[in-house]
């Protein structure tokens, strides 16, 4: 069934539109002296099991944590969370949810699990990485970020300092109940990307005025200096949040990052809410499920 966060908040919180596995690479060279003094290779079954934990293409089971997003918020109606849609553990057959491409319709129902929360900040990520781990997953999927660059201001940004040590903490108590999970990371959506699709529409920008993530999206047509440098800034702030959550994956064994591929993808007005013109549709979830199913079962973790 999907479980549901106890701390969910509807309010517009999250942008619109997953991980580096380190897989150990050490190779078991061994040598074996022959009579004719020649050196052979070590076995195939040696290499193997030098080479460390192996991620493993087919989880049975996935529980997803993160913010408005993952809860499919915006999706099906106007300030509502719609998890049915989720790109992480939907049931939706439109969107096809990874959940739902990696264990079936009935596996996805008994076996997936959705913890994020609408609104949600780096720092409550520790608590629902705690819930998550209580189901046991094989997979645990986080989309976690845009929040904390989404404020009114730049000075409201969560330091890049805080979201690392957030999300160090978020891994503790993941590996605390669930030592095994695996855990796919998707990379932050670009907001810079966003605010160019809807920028020169008067439309949008009426939207945006609303209070959807003042930081980058506030005055959206103004190209005064100002502006320019305030939107830089919080491109600036997510792409190193980007880079710690590279880091940080890169140091646990059953841990993908997404290699950049939400941030990189070409999100255009057809993937986003017709509410809010920021949180991904229907089709934005499903794009955004497509690319966790690519790294999620690909033989390699992303460059």
């Amino acid at each position: 069934m999907q479980g549901r966060s106890v701390r969910s908040r509807p309010r517009i919180a999250a942008a619109a539109l997953a991980a580096v596995s380190v897989l150990g690479t050490a190779v078991l060279s061994g040598c074996d002296s022959a009579g004719d003094g020649t050196t052979k290779g070590s076995s195939a079954e040696q290499r193997k099991a030098a080479a460390g934990p192996v991620w493993n293409r087919s989880p049975k089971s996935v529980a997803a944590v993160g913010d408005s997003i993952t809860r499919g918020f915006d999706a099906c109606s106007v300030l509502t969370d719609c998890p049915e849609v989720s790109w992480a553990t939907g049931t939706d057959n439109g969107v096809r949810s990874l959940a739902l491409r990696l264990l079936g319709e009935s596996g996805a129902a008994a076996h997936s699990w959705n913890h994020a929360e609408t609104g949600a900040k780096i720092a409550v990520l520790p608590e629902q990485m705690a819930l998550a781990a209580k189901e046991k997953p094989a997979l645990v999927t986080v989309m976690i970020g845009a929040n904390d660059a989404c404020r009114d201001s730049v000075g409201q940004m969560t330091p890049v300092a805080d979201f690392r040590s957030s999300f160090e903490a978020a891994m503790r108590r993941l590996r605390a109940g669930a030592p095994k999970a695996q855990v796919y990371v998707s990379s932050v959506p670009d907001l810079m990307r966003l605010w160019s699709t809807g920028h020169d529409k008067p439309l949008v920008r009426r939207i945006w005025q609303l209070g959807i993530c003042r930081s980058m999206l506030s005055d959206p047509d103004d190209m005064g200096a100002d502006a320019v440098a305030r939107r830089a800034s919080v491109q600036k702030r997510v792409m190193a949040y980007n880079t710690v959550l590279r880091d940080v994956c890169a140091k646990d064994a059953r841990c993908r990052y997404d290699g950049g591929a939400v941030f990189s993808y070409p999100f255009t007005g057809a993937q986003l809410s017709q509410w809010d013109w920021f949180h991904p549709g229907r089709d934005g979830q499903a794009r955004l499920a497509e690319i966790a199913y690519r790294n999620v079962t690909a033989a390699q973790p992303p460059a």
